[in-house]
């Protein structure tokens, strides 16, 4: 009982206490999958009309264009700039995807199988699948034999590891480019669409057709705003922000950074100099007199010796006089020099017999019906070694045979160029690159000066007092994949936006440099600040006060305005409204409008152009000869709607598609 009671007294207490408890508890599973969900999102490159593209999804588009980049091109390299422009492409094909998707869901537009089936295997295929080299013969002609034989293929059971992996590549080859067909039909289908939506009208024919019938000839006097000076006009903040907001449009942005930056050059040191000239001495003379030349040199030259019998023209420039010279032999040597940044030294292994540079090829046909193809000529460098002896060892009309995977192909000699003079060169050259103590020494370098300068009034006093270059970067946004013109610096961008406004940054390798930056613009804005325009807006409003000046002076007949100017009346001869120039002045589309707007032999008020102030006088408005014909003047306007419409509908629908790119985050 006693217990009970001290539990009664003590009630309160414990509801507290158990509440909080729960609290807790409610709060932890909360925060868990909180945590969870906000992971979630950090999964999505970015949304389009409202679909999420998963970083999967991204990924996976990504290595379906690497695929047919090295089907196409027959090439597995990809620099800094090839990735880009592929990851660009890879986002551009799922903004068109999603976007039109979305949209032709509503009006009930699809690409049915059927349709894309016609389009890809039909007996006209659609051009892209026209287009691709796997499905030419060897004319270069599209064979839709050859377009069915791939497709067979890509169904067939895998034998072992390596062919799973080419049939898997050849799907997703094919799996793209049916896609970009269901892409650019559907593209089409709602362009077309929009096309017979979009027309031309009597009204919009007859403007266009006056548009080009009308003219008028035009005196007038212009007064350039550079006449008067700008310190006899105040442009005070009331001008600044009132122009501002007419004109805010013109200043929407995309979230952007500004940096300034220091590079360190990764250059050779004196030591790596002597280093490199230390190894060609090591290896002269094994050079000299070895006789697997092909060893020495492979194991120690940047230029790789392949046995080739070259021509004058294809020697290096610096070893043709030795290579060529009247009375050289085998096995002449040409010692250690240094050119351009590079140590080399050069053999003749060969010399003294003629050659010729090219042969002309027939492939002969292996089954019965089938024609012999003619391959063009070659020079020796073009085929593969073994090939290469093969033909250049044939006379003309000679044949040999080469092993092609478990069958044999015969060529046929159809033409052997002239012989011409000959030699089998091997040349070791090392050219002289930093050694990675002198990386270190630089990087070193570069850290130091982070640490002293560490901010951007000491970086830049810096600068100036040691005569370092701050080279400048601006218009970053999230999605920059290079700065200027700096190898690997996309890290530099991802930088840029984490980083605080007049931050400087740590050491970047960007290739052959080191890098140190500095923030000196952040733009997060809707709009670019005021302070960004102010120059362009001051110019507008001392532009518009000079105006105001000039008009008080312009009064009267064009022989008056001339006088109080100080000019001479000029000339504009058949002035059309579609006219890009006003007579000798640049662009000035008020004052061409004014001139067609007004009647025969009227003067103009003074009109406040691009460059300065006019005033204008009509002539006798001239209509030329030609008969209104609606129908031809509509057509007219379609054919023009017809290169322009597509481009604005698919341009609408992307600004309509609220995207989010997110895409910085995963690059």
């Amino acid at each position: 009982m006693a217990t009970l009671q001290k539990i009664r007294n003590h009630g309160v207490l414990l509801i507290v206490i158990v509440g909080l408890a729960m609290l807790a508890f409610i709060l932890g599973d909360f925060l868990n999958s909180g945590s969870s969900f906000f992971n979630r999102s950090r999964e999505y490159v970015g949304e389009i009309a409202g679909h999420k593209v998963h970083y999967t999804e991204y990924e996976a588009a990504k290595e379906q264009l690497n695929d047919v980049y090295k089907i196409e091109t027959g090439r597995s390299d990809f620099d800094e700039d090839l990735a880009a422009q592929l990851r660009n492409q890879v986002w551009s094909m799922m903004l068109l995807d999603w976007t039109l998707r979305a949209e032709c869901e509503k009006i009930g537009m699809d690409v049915t199988a059927d349709e894309l089936s016609e389009l890809c295997i039909g007996e006209n295929p659609h051009a892209i699948v026209r287009q691709r080299r796997p499905f030419m013969d060897e004319n270069g002609q599209f064979s839709r034999e050859g377009l069915i034989r791939f497709l067979h293929s890509i169904e067939q059971e895998s034998e072992n590891a390596e062919m799973a992996a080419n049939i898997k590549q050849a799907k997703s080859y094919w799996l793209y480019w049916e896609n970009a067909v269901r892409l650019t039909h559907m593209q089409d289908k709602y362009s077309n669409l929009v096309k017979c939506l979009v027309k031309g009208n009597p009204i919009d024919a007859k403007y266009a057709f006056m548009a080009r019938q009308n003219s008028v000839d035009v005196e007038y006097i212009a007064q350039s705003y550079y006449d008067i000076a700008d310190s006899l006009v105040k442009v005070n903040a009331s001008d600044i922000k009132r122009l501002y907001k007419q004109n805010m449009p013109l200043y929407k942005q995309e979230p952007n950074r500004g940096i300034e930056y220091i590079a360190f050059n990764i250059v050779p040191s004196e030591n790596d100099y002597a280093a490199a000239e230390q190894e060609m001495k090591d290896v002269e003379e094994e050079f000299r007199n070895s006789e697997d030349i092909a060893t020495v040199v492979n194991t120690h030259s940047d230029i790789m010796y392949s046995g080739a019998n070259l021509r004058e023209e294809q020697v290096p420039e610096m070893y043709r006089a030795f290579a060529f010279a009247k009375g050289a032999k085998k096995d002449d040597f040409s010692p250690i020099q240094f050119v351009d940044g590079t140590y080399s030294m050069a053999r003749l292994v060969d010399c003294g017999y003629s050659m010729p540079d090219s042969v002309c090829l027939k492939l002969i046909a292996v089954e019965e019906g089938q024609e012999d193809t003619e391959l063009g000529w070659y020079e020796e460098r073009e085929l593969n070694r073994e090939m290469a002896e093969k033909a250049f060892a044939c006379k003309r009309g000679g044949r040999f045979t080469m092993a092609s995977g478990l069958n044999e192909q015969t060529f046929e000699v159809l033409d052997i160029a002239k012989a011409t003079p000959k030699v089998k060169l091997a040349i070791i050259a090392r050219n002289v690159t930093p050694s990675s103590k002198t990386y270190s020494v630089i990087y070193n370098q570069a850290k130091q000066f982070i640490v002293a300068n560490n901010n951007e009034e000491a970086l830049r006093a810096a600068a100036k007092e040691n005569n370092m270059t701050l080279y400048p970067a601006y218009n970053l946004n999230k999605n920059t994949d290079k700065v200027a013109q700096l190898k690997n610096s996309r890290p530099i961008v991802r930088w840029a936006f984490e980083a605080k406004d007049g931050q400087v940054s740590d050491v970047f390798e960007c290739g052959d440099q080191f890098i140190v930056a500095m923030l000196t613009e952040v733009h997060d804005g809707e709009y670019r600040d005021v302070s960004e325009v102010r120059g362009e807006l001051t110019v507008r409003a001392l532009n518009e006060k000079k105006a105001a000046m000039m008009t008080k002076n312009l009064q009267g007949s064009l022989e008056e305005a001339a006088a109080a100017a100080g000019v001479q009346i000029q000339k504009a001869e058949g002035v059309k409204l579609g006219d890009y120039r006003f007579g000798i002045m640049g662009n000035e589309p008020k004052v061409i409008g004014t001139a067609l707007a007004m009647g025969d032999n009227q003067t103009s008020k003074v009109i406040a152009g691009n460059a300065g102030v006019y005033v204008i006088r009509t002539g006798v408005h001239h209509v030329a000869e030609g008969e209104f014909n609606v129908n031809e003047e509509i057509a007219n306007i379609n054919a023009r709607h017809m290169y322009t419409l597509p481009y604005q509908a698919i341009s609408l629908l992307n600004d309509n598609a609220k995207v989010v790119d997110n895409r910085a985050n995963f690059q």
